[in-house]
């Protein structure tokens, strides 16, 4: 980051929370300039300002973009072109985003600084924590973290998420060691590729230093949950391994069982008994507080699709831990921090940081009123973009970016709606993804995903002379992992012929290899979603739901049946009106972008 800090203690970065939002405009002047200093001769650069460093030929020429503008470009990069088509800086590594462009995951370049950036986000959590709890230098973290196996580009570049690079890093495997910043687990079981023996690992770690644990947490809220169903289903072996002080034979990583031979040093059958009390409970409510009686919260993203999470955490908490959000981030750049972040997650804002990147803002309706005016791929008029401090509080953007690794005026697809301003910086609230109907954990669906996904499965209702009347869903996660439910209204043409199960079983599984290469990949690789499942419901339903929905208020003039159900009644009603379940028999087929 241009030679300064990375490491901010205590009061200094708070200091320096107060020195970049009261500066914000300054600021976000001078990354702008930078940037363009740093990148002007770059091809992309070149072809709109011809050589140019000046802001305001910039802000006139230069066209707002999404992924599919950019795309060949990184395209040439990783088979080999050098980076000087989008930067003045080498790129390091491609990071593989969870969006998806065409069916598999986007791609997004990143240079040596963007760890500095990300690193010196990361250490602002803490101080900005220290001042609503206390005691937080005096214990350990759980913080389940886990690394993805990397690919390569035909060049070499290492393409691995955002989270992977950082944990690779030196900035996390060589920090500096402080009270503050003392997890439960390895280094070494964190990076093991296999999350398997990863999770075994670290909540056995976890298990081990029961009593000294005062936080809780993982990145997103799904993975958190996923934890305890995998802690339901191993709490037995757990406790063998620590009343024997030998570790379960099918951990076969060899730094996973070195690096756990410190942890188990000795039998200790007396904490082995205190877990088994615990875990072999008839009810799990508040386990979270009786197996760490020192946690004072639990971190996690439970913002977005990821709220949906919120119940599941509060019952297994007993509504006893706060749920914390700290900062809003993305592959393609690090945002902001939450500077309350004992607040509600309803309320949840975030301050954006005016030195991660230049922000300029979108407008999504007038007056206070969302209305997604402008699609995705809708060209946009450059004097439409408003800067980072002359948003209004109240309106509702999509958030626009340029970032020194090469991305200009890049849309990265997020609504936000301005919450108020700490100092010249504005707070804002995430609203969702645009165009995503479902998610479970790392998917993002959009409708049109779900309405070719759907097309391409009713063909095979067709030879039965059976027809999809219509059609809506959901992401069910009362179990984990979640899982895609979609209700499915079937008309016989011909009612002497009758449809089987394994017919509407292939029509799941249809559905699933339709679906794209992050959706495929947490269902067949990772496991982090469940089958997916189709609701056959009676004849006349979705009448009933459209009148539902009128009497709540809708025009039957303006009426669409909603492809996914976010009301808990619509859902209830839908519910009442199943006559069978078919689930997925198979994992959907899914091949690593490099065929390894």
């Amino acid at each position: 980051m241009d030679g300064k800090k990375l490491e901010y203690k205590g009061e200094d970065a708070l200091k320096e929370i107060e020195n970049l939002t009261a500066t914000a405009a300054e600021v976000q002047c001078g990354i702008l300039k930078e940037i363009l200093k740093q990148n002007a001769e770059s091809e992309y650069l070149n072809k709109y300002m011809k050589g140019s460093k000046d802001v305001s030929q910039f802000k006139s020429c230069v066209p707002v973009i999404t992924y599919e503008n950019i795309y060949p470009y990184i395209q040439r990069i990783a088979n080999g072109e050098g980076s000087s088509l989008i930067t003045g800086q080498p790129i390091t590594e491609i990071l593989c985003s969870s969006g998806t462009s065409a069916g598999e995951p986007k791609l997004t370049p990143s240079i040596a600084e963007d760890l500095d950036r990300r690193t010196f986000l990361y250490n602002l959590i803490m101080p900005i924590m220290n001042q609503y709890i206390s005691g937080l230098d005096d214990g350990k973290a759980m913080y389940l973290y886990f690394v993805k196996a990397e690919l390569s580009t035909p060049c070499g570049l290492p393409i691995r998420t955002v989270l992977t690079s950082y944990y690779k890093s030196k900035h996390f495997k060589c920090r500096t060691r402080d009270p503050f910043n003392d997890f439960s687990s390895t280094d070494k079981a964190i990076l093991c590729n296999d999350s398997h023996q990863s999770m075994y690992c670290q909540l056995l770690a976890g298990l081990v230093h029961r009593h000294q644990v005062t936080r809780l947490g993982a990145v997103f809220a799904s993975a958190f949950l996923l934890a305890i169903s995998f802690l339901e289903r191993k709490w037995v072996q757990l406790c063998n391994d620590i009343r024997t002080g030998h570790l379960d034979l099918l951990i076969i990583d060899p730094t996973c069982r070195s690096s756990m031979m410190d942890i188990l040093s000795s039998p200790n059958p007396h904490l082995a008994d205190e877990i088994e009390g615990i875990c072999s409970r008839p009810s799990w409510k508040g386990i979270l507080c009786d197996l760490w009686p020192r946690a004072k919260y639990i971190e996690a993203v439970v913002t977005g699709s990821m709220a949906q999470y919120i119940p599941a955490l509060k019952y297994y908490s007993a509504g006893k831990l706060p749920l914390v959000c700290t900062m809003y981030a993305s592959s393609e750049c690090y945002f902001g921090v939450n500077l309350k972040p004992i607040c509600d997650p309803a309320e949840v804002s975030f301050t954006l940081l005016p030195n991660m990147c230049y922000f300029e803002f979108l407008p999504l309706g007038e007056n206070g009123t969302l209305a997604m005016d402008i699609d995705e791929d809708e060209a946009v008029p450059n004097d439409r973009l408003v800067g980072l401090v002359n948003v209004k509080v109240g309106c509702y953007y999509e958030l626009v970016v340029t970032t020194f690794s090469g991305l200009y005026r890049y849309r990265i697809g997020d609504v936000l709606q301005v919450t108020g301003f700490y100092n010249q910086a504005p707070q804002f609230r995430f609203i969702c993804r645009r165009n995503v109907v479902l998610s479970v954990d790392n998917d993002k669906t959009s409708e049109e995903d779900l309405h070719r996904s759907v097309t391409t499965a009713k063909k095979l209702l067709e030879p039965f002379n059976a027809l999809l009347v219509e059609y809506t869903s959901y992401a069910d996660t009362s179990s984990v992992p979640g899982h895609y439910v979609l209700f499915w209204e079937i008309q016989m043409v011909d009612s002497a012929i009758s449809i089987d199960a394994k017919l509407l079983e292939e029509c799941c599984v249809t559905v699933e290899e339709e679906l794209d290469y992050v959706y495929r990949q947490c269902r067949t690789r990772e496991k982090t979603i469940g089958p997916l499942e189709i609701r056959v419901i009676e004849p006349g339903t979705f009448e009933a739901l459209m009148d539902f929905f009128i009497n709540q208020g809708g025009s039957i003039n303006q009426y669409k049946t909603p492809r996914c159900i976010k009301s808990s009644s619509a859902l209830k009603l839908l519910n009442s009106h199943v006559l069978a379940s078919f689930s997925s028999p198979r994992d959907p087929r899914w091949i690593p972008l490099n065929g390894k």
